[in-house]
């Protein structure tokens, strides 16, 4: 099941304020991801937030043939997402446009971390050797 990270740059001395922001978080209304045709894709698994100093990363956990682009679209429909973004505008040290639907999913591709491994239990296989 793949994942996805997002990165934030926030103000370094935050945390606190930014995980109070996260506390109150609204889940998705759906978890299903649909493409641009409104198949369905996949569906949302799961997310976590972490922060230190001035970088705060979203992991979003996912499963089915849905694309970054796919979970973009989902999330800047969500009134939640957008509720987060609105409240972590002051912590920002880069400001993000996420007004729209279409800033949203910009700033979305922008800011998605490069994958360079995704192991699980999925790629697990016995008998092989740890290096």
């Amino acid at each position: 099941m793949p994942y996805a990270a997002i990165t934030y740059k926030v103000k370094p001395g935050f945390e606190d304020e930014i995980a109070e922001i996260f506390a109150g978080f609204k889940r998705a209304s759906s978890p299903v991801l649909r493409d641009e045709s409104g198949a369905e894709v996949g569906k949302l698994l799961g997310t976590g937030v972490f922060i230190q100093d001035g970088v705060m990363v979203r992991f979003i956990h996912y499963e089915g043939a849905a694309t970054i682009e796919d979970i973009g679209r989902h999330m800047s429909t969500q009134g939640g997402v957008h509720e987060i973004e609105e409240r972590l505008k002051p912590y920002l040290s880069e400001p993000r446009d996420t007004a729209t639907p279409e800033r949203f999913r910009a700033y979305f591709r922008k800011s998605t971390m490069r994958c360079i491994s995704q192991l699980s239990i999925d790629t697990f296989r016995p008998g092989a050797t740890a290096s």
